[in-house]
């Protein structure tokens, strides 16, 4: 739970979900309405007795706030260096974290790979005191992570791929059903590469909709897909020991004839 004001938040916006106001609050609770609007001020205080009593107005109880608030947070764009090497660190974690990625439901993951009931379940646990997912009943889970989450540049996670499976990846003719790759080279202007950058942000982020879109077709109306989008300022090694260096820029502009 972060903070007090969070549960207040959430309480309030409960109530304007409930469409209560302050004055019907205070009638419920035998308050005046300036006690109540004091209360869910900004510097209010609310004891834990009052937000039962609200609670059981809006007929929730404390754990629906909890859910509520949890659901408020932020998501984190990235995990830590020492999180990451944690996920890294054990083959079925890191599995199970990019199952959960994908947003495949328990028993899914169950049916696919090589887990047992408990090792699954030991591995959810795992990525929810890591803050990944939040775990819910049922081995249900919600994500911690936002839709713009990246395991970190030059973190453990990405040199584990480096390392074990960039060329598996591009040991490959790219002539299969659906399959593509392109080498593109050119000079562009920095500013643009931000917008080029951008759509292929936008392209990433239609993949994954996609997924989630087919999670309810049947297996055997998938296949699994894997899509690597990188830009980088780099010219090829061979090439560059070939390239000219480039004459001194000079300091002073040329002098006008005439």
């Amino acid at each position: 739970m972060s903070s007090t004001r969070d549960l207040i938040n959430a309480l309030k916006a409960e109530l304007k979900l409930a469409g209560i106001t302050y004055a019907e609050l205070a009638q419920h609770l035998d308050l005046a309405e300036s006690s109540v609007k004091r209360m869910f001020a900004a510097e209010g205080d609310l004891p834990l007795s009052r937000i039962d009593e609200v609670l059981r107005v809006l007929k929730m109880d404390f754990a629906d706030l909890a859910r509520r608030v949890a659901d408020a947070q932020p998501l984190r764009r990235e995990l830590s260096v020492e999180q990451e090497q944690a996920v890294v660190g054990d083959p079925k974690l890191l599995l199970m974290a990019i199952c959960c990625l994908s947003q495949w439901p328990f028993e899914q993951v169950l049916a696919t790979y090589r887990y047992d009931e408990a090792e699954g379940i030991r591995c959810l646990t795992q990525l929810d005191r890591l803050g990944f997912i939040e775990l819910r009943p049922l081995n249900r889970y919600r994500l911690l992570v936002a839709k713009t989450f990246r395991w970190r540049p030059g973190g453990p996670v990405m040199r584990f791929f480096r390392e074990h499976a960039v060329d598996e990846f591009f040991a490959s003719d790219f002539d299969g059903e659906g399959e593509k790759l392109l080498l593109v080279h050119g000079q562009i202007s920095p500013a643009l590469i931000t917008a080029f950058n951008e759509r292929l942000q936008r392209v990433a982020q239609d993949f994954a909709q996609q997924h989630l879109a087919d999670q309810r077709l049947p297996p055997d109306q998938k296949r699994p897909y894997t899509m690597v989008i990188a830009v980088r300022s780099w010219l090829f090694g061979p090439f560059a020991k070939l390239r000219r260096e480039a004459p001194p820029r000079s300091l002073n502009p040329p002098a006008k004839e005439g």
